[in-house]
């Protein structure tokens, strides 16, 4: 059977090899249904000409339609884009797009030999289509990561690439983004042109011009699969060898700070977050709500962290719709040092917690926000029964650790539900409804002397069985309340951390301040939250290249407070 349709395209694609458009060439490789007319007509060729046993046949048919002079200098890109082309042919034959486990594998083949043609010396006409390929499987990898009821017998076990442990076992959606990388190590690790990868206009050459577009996709795939150790091989490549990502489009730039604030937001380095993620929210268009909204969860989360909180305004703007309610109560406790209200805010009851555990960022507040609330409370203690001192005498401000130790137990009690004891009638006092100690379940009044231990083996317990390990075990009296132990550690931490300036004197259980003989102790003692940590912070984030920083064997120099030599 003739297959002109085929014939034609062929004809068409050894035309664009030659003028090297690689952007036209992925217009031409249609891949995803519905096909356009011409499209359904090669199909219609293919398998009446080429069906499944015929493969060889049609790559010899790709072999003598393209010009073997258009091979290059690469030795083997002809013949590796001959077997690209055929695999198109056999993917746009063959496929069903209703089975989606299918159409995965064929997709991810046809990715991983458009890639052995990427790392040919013409490799740059295919980047376009690599790039969309790349995109598309990851579309489909997350959809179906998402169908369990699909992907429920799979079991897919592969070496892992980048010092992984081999034969571990990789989800679908990794195996995709792991074959996606070895992609972006090809243009990542372009060596053509110019030492710095720029060309004469100062703008991405070669293969460099997909670093971003490349990264971009692996690390939606990986932090979709929470794979945060395979996301830093992307960033440490990145650092060393791209160019300044300033000379990316916007898109590229949004979305690449964005991943590299969750990033560093992930590692607890909560200042590189926020530089990067307010970057990226500046560079985000406006009318992108969807993108402006995630990028803003993280940076509102990241600056009240660091003690920093939003202003009434930015609540206002289309993006933050709903998020005033999510984090202006815990701003309000932390800076009231209400212990009680940043319990109830994350307790696993509250309405707001599920939210906050669906964006990953619960245990960031939990851990690293008490702190905050701890200083707020010393310094409230401090407004309200703190020693001002006396500079004449020589005498320090001091704030004496028991008033610290009674304001915190009776929020932490009320954050318990444990109300203050109430007297009855008869002088005696009403018992408290206190909440009992986890462990508590397991444990079980020991039974009494006089009470003969049962013979019978199988004889249950009037309380239920109860391990032997744990028969000695007594009931906790109580709550679990904040000590003087408690309060001396975290007075002790913030002063460590300068968040509070002073010293701790365990023999007088009081915080002394120092140096505030000239100012007021409130301002010396409690300095600013933000503005200690971030004096402490420089604006280098790992993962960021900009411009003027000059890289010498993977590492990033600075050169703008270099002096010369002797001096």
């Amino acid at each position: 059977m003739a297959t002109p349709t085929v014939d034609r395209f062929l004809s068409e694609i050894g035309r664009l090899m030659r003028e090297k458009n690689g952007n036209m060439m992925s217009n031409f490789l249609h891949y995803e249904p519905p096909w356009p007319p011409l499209y359904n007509q090669m199909i219609f060729e293919l398998r009446h000409t080429y069906p499944v046993f015929q493969q060889s046949a049609l790559e010899r048919k790709c072999t003598e339609a393209l010009p073997a002079e258009e091979e290059g200098d690469g030795g083997g890109s002809f013949s590796s884009f001959v077997s690209f082309l055929a695999k198109y042919f056999a993917f746009i034959r063959d496929v069903d797009v209703s089975q989606l486990l299918e159409t995965h594998d064929k997709l991810k083949a046809l990715l991983g030999q458009a890639s052995i043609v990427l790392s040919a010396s013409t490799g740059l006409i295919i980047l376009q289509t690599v790039i969309s390929l790349s995109r598309t499987l990851s579309r489909l990898a997350i959809g179906l990561d998402k169908r369990p009821d699909l992907v429920a017998n799979l079991t897919l076990r592969e070496t892992t690439v980048g010092g992984e442990e081999a034969g571990e076992r990789v989800t679908l959606a990794e195996g995709s983004a792991n074959l996606i990388r070895e992609a972006f190590k090809k243009c990542a690790s372009e060596r053509s042109g110019n030492i710095s990868g720029l060309d004469s206009d100062g703008k991405p050459e070669g293969r460099r011009i997909g670093i971003y577009l490349m990264a971009n996709v692996c690390l939606k795939l990986f932090f979709h699969c929470r794979k945060l150790r395979s996301a830093e091989q992307i960033f440490a490549m990145i650092y060393q060898q791209s160019p300044p990502l300033s000379l990316y489009p916007a898109a590229q730039r949004t979305t690449f700070l964005y991943y590299l604030g969750r990033y560093h937001f992930a590692n607890n380095h909560f200042y590189r977050a926020q530089l990067a993620l307010q970057a990226a929210y500046n560079q985000c268009h406006r009318q992108a709500t969807r993108q402006r909204r995630l990028i803003l969860i993280y940076l509102i989360t990241s600056n009240m962290i660091l003690g920093r909180f939003p202003k009434p305004p930015i609540y206002q703007r289309p993006e933050a719709r709903g998020l005033r309610e999510r984090f202006e109560p815990l701003c309000h406790a932390i800076a009231k040092g209400d212990i009680a209200s940043f319990r109830k805010q994350t307790d696993i009851d509250n309405p707001s917690t599920s939210w906050f555990l669906h964006w990953r960022i619960l245990l960031q507040i939990t851990n690293r926000c008490e702190v905050l609330v701890w200083r707020s409370l010393a310094r409230r203690t401090f407004l309200l029964s703190g020693n001002r001192g006396d500079a004449a005498n020589k005498k320090a401000p001091t704030l004496s650790l028991e008033d610290v130790l009674t304001l915190a137990t009776f929020l932490e009690k009320r954050a318990l539900g444990i109300e203050p004891k109430e007297t009855n009638s008869n002088g005696t006092t009403a018992k408290i409804d206190e909440r009992q100690h986890t462990n508590s379940i397991f444990i079980f009044p020991p039974t009494p002397a006089e009470t003969p231990p049962a013979k019978d083996d199988e004889e249950e317990l009037p309380n239920g069985y109860v391990d032997e390990d744990l028969l000695d075990t007594v009931d906790p009296p109580g709550p679990d309340l904040p000590t003087m132990e408690t309060v001396e550690s975290m007075i002790a931490s913030l002063v460590d951390q300068d968040l509070l300036h002073g010293f701790v004197s365990h023999g007088q259980k009081r915080f002394a301040i120092t140096g505030a003989k000239n100012a007021s102790p409130l301002q010396v003692g409690f300095p600013n939250v933000w503005t200690t940590i971030s004096a402490k912070m420089d604006d280098e984030v790992p993962g960021w290249v900009r411009e003027g920083q000059r890289r010498v064997g993977g590492t990033v120099m600075h050169l703008s407070g270099a002096r010369p030599v002797g001096a």
